[in-house]
This record gives structure tokens, sequence and C-alpha cells, in this order.
């Protein structure tokens, strides 16, 4: 089967110049793909000087668009996307092919705590994946890796629900469990990153607060909203009581909480229909 890596990057000339090399290497068959997501240094042609094929964006559209638009290129039966920092260990890749010819239709390379890039950072992911495991009923040990091999066909038929941004990982993620299909999750070190990273711990921490709640309306609106609505049918519950006992009467207030759980459980059947929906394929 044939085989396309798919490489972000964004002023990553320096670890293009340690990790492609090796990558050629290790499959000399392979289509690379090297997405040059609006760099101002040397990063296209670096990526041509080692034979990749170079998709450029004339501004930085994100690491979302930079995958999306590399797998639309690609013409591999097998994905494989990887960091261009030189964090991914290429000879870990074919521990990742070998999970594929298992029958599974997604392998994520899952980093341990010691391959966080700081302990907020650790902190967050280990959040993350606690949250996503609970809304799939599975473990899901990184869900934010953008180490991943995952069978071509199937991973194309989602990219139009990937962001822009950073946050594919986990739309992919929770698509692919959405969607019945296999996913397993290998084990992996990281190294540390050449250059300078490109997360901004004020606004990306208010974007990673969100993806606690897209996690769950993108995989199931009601596990979100039927607890929501359940809180505020007992609180309108409890208010009604205690009013009824110490004034003999039912508040507005009460009225006001019962008439919110009515309308968030109504909201969350609403949200799973639509979420259903964009998985209908």
């Amino acid at each position: 089967m044939r085989i396309s890596l798919i490489l972000p990057a964004k002023n990553e000339a320096d670890g293009l110049r340690r990790t492609l090399p090796g990558v050629r290497d290790l499959l000399p068959d392979a289509e690379i793909i090297v997405v040059d997501d609006g760099s101002t240094d040397a990063t296209a042609s670096v990526a041509r000087e080692h034979g990749a094929t170079v998709l450029s964006s004339p501004y930085s559209m994100g690491n979302g668009a930079a995958i999306k638009r590399g797998a639309r290129a690609a013409t591999g039966d097998i994905l494989i996307f990887m960091d261009a920092d030189g964090q991914h260990d290429i000879g870990l890749i074919p521990k990742l092919l070998k999970r594929l010819d298992q029958g599974f239709d997604m392998v994520v390379g899952a980093r341990g705590w010691d391959g966080q890039a700081s302990v907020g950072r650790g902190m967050a992911n280990g959040l993350y994946n606690r949250v996503a495991s609970l809304m799939t009923s599975h473990q899901v040990a990184d869900l934010t890796s953008g180490f991943r091999a995952v069978d071509a066909e199937k991973f194309k038929e989602f990219l139009h629900l990937l962001p822009n941004g950073f946050s594919y990982p986990t739309t992919i993620t929770m698509a692919f469990f959405r969607s019945g299909y296999a996913v397993a999750y290998e084990p992996i070190p990281v190294a540390q990153r050449i250059g300078k990273s490109h997360i901004r711990p004020i606004r990306d921490g208010m974007r990673f607060l969100l993806i606690i709640f897209k996690i769950a309306t993108l995989y199931s609106p009601l596990k979100l909203f039927a607890p929501t609505a359940l809180l505020f049918f007992f609180l309108g519950l409890g208010n009604y009581v205690y009013t009824f006992i110490t004034e003999g009467r039912f508040t507005n207030m009460s009225a006001l909480l019962l008439s919110a759980a009515v309308i968030v459980f109504l909201i969350g059947l609403i949200s799973e229909q639509i979420t259903g929906l964009l998985y209908r394929k």
C-alpha cells in the first residue's frame, strides 16, 4: 500500500533538516508532503532539497488547515502525520503501521508525562483524555497527539469537520470514535523540539478550554446537556420545596429553573440530531 507522509511546517527549516533525511531512508517509496504554513524562513527550500512535495500558503492559516491541504493532495492509501520540529522519532513509524495491519483504522502515538511541553500542558492534556474517555467509553491515551497513521479514505471523510486551528487531533479522534472506526494508541517517547513553539499560553489556553466543550458536543451532545438539564431541574425542585415550606408558594425562581431544565434538555436533543447528520455517511 502506498504511504503518504504529511508534515505541517511553519518556520521549521532546522527541524526538517534533521527529520527529512531519516524519513527518506526509512520510507524510500513514500510520498512526502511538507505543507509550508506561511513560513518566513527556508522551510520550503529545505523541503524541496530533500525531495519533498511542498505546498506553500501565502500566509499562516493554522495547523488544521495545513493538515487538510496535505490530506487533499496526498495520493497514498495510508496517511502518516507528524510534526516537523524533530519531536517525533521517525523510527517509530513501523510500529504505527504494524498496528494498522492488525485491523485498526487509526493508530495514534501516545505521549507520556515526560513528553509534555510543560506541567500545565501535561495537566490540560490529562484532563482532555479523561473527558474524552468518559464521553466515548474508550480509553483515550493522548487526545491531542499530532503523530498518527490512518486509513486515508476514512480520514478524508471528515475533512469538512476539521478546524483550521491546532485542535484537529481532537476533532478527528472523536469523529473516528463516533463513526465506529477502530482507534489504537501506541506509547512513544518525544524529544525536545527544535525551534520555537507556536503555542501562546493565554490565547491558546482559552482555546484549550473550549476543546472540553467541543469534545462533548462533537461526540454526543446529550451527554453534556442531559446532566445540565438535571442540575437545573433539581435546583428548581429544591427551591420550590424550600419556598413552599417556608412561604407556602411557588416562586418565579422555581419556575425559571424548571423552565431552564426543559429548554436545555430540548437543545440537547436537537444538538444530538444535528450531530447525527454530520456522521450520516
